[in-house]
């Protein structure tokens, strides 16, 4: 089959759409309370610096550096990378789907999301991204963070589509709208139940 509706590329984001929150707050107070850190320090140094992490201007350990080990710890730097690790879950049902919507209308697929480059590199060996996802526009890899318009109009550029041709999917509402504004068919994903209607409504779905 060909792709419906004139849709022929998904933008998509990962964590939030494909796979749990790779780093999140939730995530950060757990290893607070794992690793008996102030979770209210620690918080606000991530703040400050993950920016500059998910840009691919400092690595993990520089991240880490500022975030956790400015001071003696009793546990050692590799203990809280498999921790940090072991946080991000496939969101089996979205990726089934994504999956066969993109093989039904022959879709190309392309992440448009903020990660720091060694989680990204663990999420899409561990999870087997690459073979859903063509194209990776991380923010690590291209130095530009989503909401900038820069990297939905850098993905547009690399997939070679206008933004008609485009259905985005993301579970941010502010990132959404950054990438209607330019154009680009969107869907605010909130459940899979909501998402498989919004598809369809597009002409992608599976029936």
């Amino acid at each position: 089959m060909t792709a419906a509706a004139n849709i022929s590329t998904l933008f998509l984001d990962i964590g939030g759409v494909l796979l749990t929150n790779g780093w999140d707050r939730a995530a950060r107070r757990q290893a607070a309370e794992a690793f008996d850190i102030d979770f209210a320090d620690m918080d606000e140094r991530h703040h400050l610096t993950f920016d500059t992490y998910e840009r691919g201007k400092i690595t993990l350990d520089e991240y880490l550096n500022r975030i956790v080990f400015n001071r003696e710890r009793t546990f050692s730097r590799a203990d809280f990378r498999r921790f940090m690790l072991a946080q991000s879950k496939p969101l089996a049902d979205t990726l089934g789907f994504i999956r066969a919507v993109r093989e039904r209308h022959r879709l190309r697929i392309v992440a448009v999301n903020n990660e720091g480059r060694e989680l990204s590199d663990f999420r899409i060996r561990q999870f087997g991204l690459a073979s859903v996802i063509d194209f990776f526009v991380s923010s690590c890899y291209v130095g530009i963070r989503k909401p900038d318009e820069a990297i939905y109009r850098l993905a547009l550029d690399i997939a070679h589509v206008v933004p008609a041709e485009v259905l985005y999917v993301d579970d941010r509402e502010l990132f959404v709208e950054v990438a209607h504004s330019l154009g680009i068919n969107t869907v605010l994903h909130r459940d899979i139940s909501s998402t498989k209607s919004a598809f369809a409504a597009h002409g992608l779905s599976l029936h």
